[in-house]
């Protein structure tokens, strides 16, 4: 019985489910489709199909060892499936549960209606933590973890189906994607993914806890994982068991709090998750239907200020600079610049989000959504976290070395003023039209913010709607998720985004 592996956001051979499975009931063809409704899509770009590519030609070369080619097509989903199993006679395919966005939440319905007319059978598993169809969040965690501490699954003995063309990896360019200059990105394949696995438990992890906050210190001590999780050139569970053995080698000291942060972190990847796969239109649509009462704007000029890294705050636009040039940026600057889109520019976060996960390479649908709500006020749960940009630039880049890296034309302004050029009484003379002024007065657009968000939730019912939401998407008496057992508990400021 010939069985078809399709692949999506699991790039691997290694702890690998879906391929197991496979592997164990016959000759199978493993198959990457290209699709262009996908990447056509708002939230994709350049810079993702390039890190797959690459991820694709690791994974080539991978399956090439076992005389295994890894066949790639382009076009509709369906018809792609479709064909092949006309052509080579197959009746089973396995693939992994992928919670995307509502784009592939569409199309997994379309290829679930086209098996079932066809007698297909179409087995999907799961590969993390997360639970399709999950009746109640009451003792998710310990089963997350008990998927977590199962063992790590090998590569399994592979057979192929004979005579397939394998197909070209395509470029960018060749899919006609928007032109996506991005120096600075990580490139994609689980070779380049365990050096980085290995360098940050041996070398760079030591410091990660006290300097993941600031684009200065977290581009080396942050793991830089996030991309090769989102994509599947790792498991997760490979990362939580690699940890653990180096927790047991470093239980105390820099390393051992530092690990344990880590760890937090990695359990936030399936408790985000597991809200989108519980709630598609959470990409969407407001959590918290009356979270927001004064309507937010799409004003483009805005937008457009913000997105490009020209909004007359420096350290704002020093990190939308980098986030151009790089594809990443930490945590606590991700919620600082979703916070200043969403609190003092007041625009609407789908389109702020859309930008940003344009941008992310590492964008990982249900982190991203989720957490875009989360820093913009509309889940109703969490506590609202206004960032003053001035005042994270203040504290992360004390000395304006990232502002100086990436915001050049601030270079004649004296170190006094670097954070507030407007303040310096020769800007307009020495900056001219180089540099805007700021493009809203942080203090009262964050006063007017503040009242909008907290004059909503003194509403008749709302608390009752957030009881609702914390029942269904809350995680039960597990420190790692306090935040979002209670709209009315402060959760530490780290533990408000993922970070990796």
């Amino acid at each position: 019985m010939n069985v078809l592996v399709w692949l999506k956001r699991d790039l691997r051979l290694h702890d690998h489910p879906a391929l197991t499975l496979a592997a164990g009931l016959g000759p199978f063809l493993p198959v990457f489709i290209v699709e262009p409704g996908l990447w056509s899509a708002p939230d994709a770009s350049a810079r993702q199909w390039d890190f797959v590519a690459e991820s694709l030609a690791d994974l080539r070369e991978a399956l090439a060892a076992f005389s295994v080619p890894l066949v790639v097509r382009h076009g509709d989903a369906v018809e792609v499936l479709a064909r092949l199993c006309r052509q080579h006679r197959i009746k089973n395919i396995v693939s992994h549960e992928e919670t995307g966005n509502l784009w592939t939440y569409a199309r997994d319905r379309q290829v679930a209606a086209w098996a079932r007319a066809g007698g297909i059978e179409w087995t999907e598993l799961p590969q993390s933590g997360v639970v399709r169809r999950l009746a109640s969040r009451n003792g998710w965690a310990a089963a997350r973890d008990g998927f977590m501490a199962a063992p790590v699954l090998p590569p399994p003995a592979l057979q192929c189906v004979a005579g397939v063309e394998p197909g070209p990896i395509p470029s960018s360019r060749a899919l006609k994607l928007a032109d996506d200059p991005c120096p600075h990105r990580q490139r994609g394949g689980r070779t380049r993914a365990l050096d980085l696995l290995d360098s940050f438990l041996t070398r760079r992890g030591e410091p990660y806890q006290a300097a993941m906050s600031s684009p200065l210190t977290g581009e080396r001590a942050c793991s830089r994982l996030s991309p090769h999780l989102a994509w599947g050139t790792l498991s997760l569970r490979e990362v939580v068991q690699a940890t653990e053995a180096r927790q047991v080698e470093r239980p105390g000291g820099r390393w051992g709090g530092s690990l344990r942060s880590f760890q937090s972190r990695l359990a936030w990847c399936d408790h985000f998750i597991q809200k989108l796969e519980d709630q598609p239109a959470i990409e969407v649509r407001d959590l918290h239907p009356t979270a927001i009462l004064r309507p937010r704007n799409s004003d483009a000029t805005r937008l457009q200020a913000w997105s490009a890294g020209e909004t007359g705050l420096p350290f704002l636009d020093a990190c939308q600079r980098y986030l151009r040039a790089t594809g990443w940026l930490n945590f606590r600057m991700r919620a600082m610049v979703t916070s200043v889109a969403s609190y003092h520019l007041w625009l609407d976060w789908r389109a702020s989000g859309g930008h940003l996960a344009r941008m992310f390479t590492d964008y990982e649908p249900g982190i991203h959504w989720p957490q875009i709500q989360m820093q913009s006020g509309t889940t109703g749960i969490n506590t609202p976290r206004i960032y003053n940009p001035v005042k994270q630039g203040l504290d992360q880049d004390p000395t304006g070395a990232f502002i100086r890296a990436w915001v050049p034309e601030l270079a004649p302004v004296p170190d006094a003023f670097l954070h507030e050029p407007w303040k310096w009484p020769e800007a307009r003379r020495v900056l001219g039209d180089r540099y805007p002024e700021p493009i809203v007065d942080v203090s009262t657009a964050a006063r007017e913010a503040r009242e909008a968000i907290w004059g909503a939730r003194k509403a008749p019912g709302f608390a009752d709607t957030a009881a609702g939401i914390v029942t269904r998407h809350a995680s039960r008496a597990d420190p790692r998720f306090v935040n979002d057992r209670s709209p009315r508990r402060r959760a530490p400021s780290a533990q408000l985004t993922l970070d990796l």
